[in-house]
């Protein structure tokens, strides 16, 4: 039992700091700094734990959180309204860090507004 313990112990070690790492947290976001971007999303990603695409905004390529697959279909949003390169308006907050990153809070295409958190 004594020589599986520091296994164990190395297990975490290695994984821990691997899974923190995957995904910055909400809090990494400027909520006092809404933001919101008009125009086609592109390279949408439809998978969890959360979708993502690329916009194009103020003169940068910026990547966008999007909601889990469940919340968005669940709200109405199928990937093919997100993929089709209509003009899409984006409402969410950009990373504190000054990364060119969107976490979308809403967005609108076809005339229809999705709330996503």
């Amino acid at each position: 039992m004594f020589r599986l313990m520091p296994l164990s112990v190395a297990a975490v070690v290695l994984v821990v700091p691997a899974a923190a790492s995957a995904d910055p947290g909400w809090s990494a976001y400027d909520t006092d700094q809404a933001i919101s971007v008009t125009g086609p999303m592109t390279d949408v990603s439809w998978g969890d734990p959360h979708g993502a695409a690329k916009v194009r905004h103020a003169g940068a390529v910026w990547d966008v959180v999007l909601a889990s697959v469940a919340r968005m279909e669940a709200r109405g949003l199928s990937h093919e309204m997100l993929a089709s390169g209509q003009p899409i308006t984006l409402e969410g907050y950009p990373r504190r860090d000054g990364v060119a990153e969107l976490r979308i809070e809403r967005l609108t295409v076809a005339g229809r507004t999705v709330e996503l958190r």
